[in-house]
């Protein structure tokens, strides 16, 4: 049953806060998102009726956001596919693969792509005009990943099945005709904790273990009650997937001991977002200890805003997202 607290308890919420020097403004408000608020809160709201049950809740957030201007289409453009895969305990999973129904010269390098909604909601609908948009016009073949959730499947079963499906994705690459040696992790929100390499409103650091004597930590108090998904709304999410919070990097990858090595990174971070503060130290993180790193922020835009399709910065979203999985497929990257 879906049941929001009354007050968060990993932000202390004090009316006298002021912005933070560094990230605050970025919380100044975008003049077109302002116009289409009233109305985007509103039909948030409905998704967080009191006493919805579990599985009425997950299925509210299946309706995939509406695409972006010259998207390609499933069944025209973009061949679609579910298959089950093995996980490590004996279970099976589903996967959903895209592939451009137009043949390269060139074979397509393998995108694994992990979903947002909070370890708890979502599936390959949460970010399909992405997979589609990068299965067309990429030249990459694209895994999405239906992981295991909370409440039923709490930590670690989220991070375990995604490592299990990119593992199987690259000894299975041939069957999907990709390429094994050219594989890139894609995530947004909750997916893009669980992903190195284009990383989209990411959740990396459990708001409880944040390390604000390295990195400036704002937003959860700053943007506590942001549209589309706020601070104590975050905690629900958090709770179900980790009811007992240790500073583990598995589900906050900020924490880890080095991040040096992993794979170059885009990191797109919304400024009016609980979550804001997080992915830009994340970017910091890697830029410190040698990663290539594209940190790109929205200000005033709140979380996945990528849902508002026809606003100018969903456009640039979508532009560099594509951009950086085309730099990244290419065989001279």
């Amino acid at each position: 049953m879906v049941q929001l607290k009354a007050k968060p308890d990993y932000t202390k919420v004090d009316p006298n806060f002021k912005p933070l020097p560094k990230n605050g403004w970025l919380s100044t408000i975008d003049p077109e998102f302002a116009k289409v608020k009233d109305a985007a809160d509103a039909a948030v709201a409905q998704l967080w009726e009191p006493g919805l049950d579990m599985a009425a809740f997950k299925a509210a957030w299946m309706s995939p956001p509406p695409a972006p201007e010259g998207c390609p289409v499933e069944g025209v453009d973009v061949a679609t596919e579910l298959r089950k895969i093995p996980m490590r305990d004996g279970a099976e999973i589903e996967i959903k693969i895209y592939k451009s129904k137009t043949p390269s010269a060139e074979t397509p390098a393998l995108v694994v792509r992990f979903h947002g909604g909070g370890w708890v909601v979502g599936g390959h609908t949460t970010e399909e005009p992405e997979s589609l948009l990068l299965a067309g016009k990429a030249n990459v073949v694209v895994v999405s990943v239906d992981y295991r959730m909370a409440p039923e499947y709490v930590f670690p079963y989220a991070i375990d099945d995604c490592w299990d499906a990119a593992k199987w994705a690259k000894a299975n690459a041939a069957s999907l005709g990709a390429d094994p040696e050219r594989i890139i992790f894609i995530g947004s929100s909750a997916g893009a904790g669980l992903a190195a390499g284009a990383l989209n409103f990411p959740a990396v650091c459990h708001p409880k273990f944040f390390p604000h004597d390295k990195y400036e930590g704002g937003s959860y108090q700053q943007n506590h009650d942001a549209s589309v998904v706020d601070a104590i709304k975050m905690e629900f999410f958090l709770d179900l997937y980790i009811p007992n919070p240790t500073p583990d990097p598995g589900h906050s990858p900020l924490l880890a001991d080095s991040l040096k090595g992993t794979a170059p990174a885009l990191v797109q971070v919304a400024g009016l977002d609980p979550l804001r503060d997080e992915g830009i130290a994340y970017a910091e993180r890697l830029q410190a200890e040698g990663v290539p790193v594209e940190l790109h922020t929205y200000q005033g835009m709140p979380h996945c805003f990528y849902m508002f399709a026809a606003h100018p910065k969903s456009a640039d979203y979508y532009s560099r997202s594509l951009e950086f999985v085309k730099k990244a497929a290419a065989k001279s990257a």
